[in-house]
Parts: structure tokens; sequence; C-alpha cells
């Protein structure tokens, strides 16, 4: 299926269940995508502009996870779209996942059936 295609990627979190669920999924597609295990390789500002470019969404709070202990701690309720990109980058635990790229347009993976849409 992704033989002629552009290449994929999946913004990836081993422990997070919806990532290994739409991992497996891109496997059952045969769709072979590149890993970025985002912990492991933080995003840089650009990427994350990039990443929400594809994504079709201008507000960074859209792809932060609200919910994350380091959100409430930071006190991002009220930050503007550039502070959150600041902290997505110092904090990429805060970043929603899993995230799938393909040919310039992107889904968030929640549910992970959501990733089909690329294919």
């Amino acid at each position: 299926m992704s033989g002629t295609d552009g290449p994929t990627t999946i913004w990836h979190n081993p422990r997070c269940s919806k990532s290994r669920q739409a991992k497996a999924l891109l496997e059952e597609l045969g769709v072979e995508a590149e890993v970025r295990e985002y912990l492991k390789e933080p995003p840089t500002r650009a990427e994350l502009q990039a990443l929400l470019a594809a994504l079709g969404l201008s507000d960074p709070r859209a792809i932060v996870r609200t919910g994350e202990d380091a959100y409430k701690q930071l006190g991002l309720a009220d930050a503007t779209p550039d502070e959150l990109l600041d902290a997505l980058v110092d904090n990429p635990i805060l970043l929603q996942r899993p995230i799938v790229v393909r040919d310039g347009r992107a889904v968030i993976g929640r549910p992970p059936e959501d990733i089909r849409q690329l294919f």
C-alpha cells in the first residue's frame, strides 16, 4: 500500500497503548512507517509548526495533552500559542500521541482507527 506513496512517520511513545495500537494498525495496513520516538528525540519548534500545518491546525493546544501533570505544574491553562510550543519542545511528554504523518498530511490517532483516513 505504501510502495509508491511518500514516507509515513508515526510520532510514537511505546509506553502508550493507543500509540502501540496505531503502530500495529500501520503494520496491518502494510505501511512501513518511520518511528519517531519523540520522547527520546524531542521535536524542534519548526517540526511542531510543520506538524500543526500537516494536521490543519493553528492552535498548538490541539496537540497538547492537557491531562498530563506537567501541563498543570507548568501552569499552561492560560498559555499563549508561543508558550505552548516552547513547553512542547521542553516537555515532549505533553505532545498528543500517536500522530501519523504522510504526504504532508497528519492525523492524531485517538482513536487509532482515525489514521486510516491517510490511506
